[in-house]
């Protein structure tokens, strides 16, 4: 019975490294559209280089003048941490500056109570995928889920 039982251990062994040493292809017949769709994916990840994370909404303005009212408010913001990202988004009709790249929702709670007193507005936003326009510094927010 012990010898049975070694025989089958070994046996089982020696076809595992066999296994694991033969290399291959796999061909996957099916639907020119899915092959298609996964490179489209593939392009528009190569494409975002941004990552889950939160960022803090200091201002929304709507209305007249609501562009150059936005504009003033990030300008604001940088000139008094220009060591903090600050960002222009167009979130239809809205005008919204957010400012900060925080991996973790804690870093981003931290600053926003230290500029608290000056944007009594701040709400702390979580993954945010921004697409960059390329003729103006606004960013188009949408609705991306994991």
């Amino acid at each position: 019975m012990k010898r049975v039982f070694i025989f089958i251990l070994l046996g089982t062994l020696m076809l595992t490294v066999n296994a694991q040493k033969r290399r291959g292809t796999i061909q996957i017949v099916g639907d020119r559209k899915v092959t298609d769709l996964v490179n489209t994916h593939i392009e528009f990840n190569e494409r975002v280089k941004t990552i889950p994370g939160f960022r803090i909404q200091i201002a929304s303005e709507t209305g007249s003048n609501s562009k150059a009212k936005a504009f003033s408010v990030k300008e604001r913001f940088l000139q008094e941490y220009p060591e903090v990202s600050a960002y222009l988004v167009f979130d239809e009709p809205n005008f919204k500056v957010k400012v900060g790249d925080f991996i973790s929702k804690l870093d981003a709670f931290v600053f926003m109570q230290k500029i608290k007193s000056q944007y009594p507005c701040t709400i702390i936003k979580d993954n945010v995928y921004p697409i960059h326009s390329s003729n103006e510094e606004i960013l188009i927010e949408t609705d991306i889920e994991q």
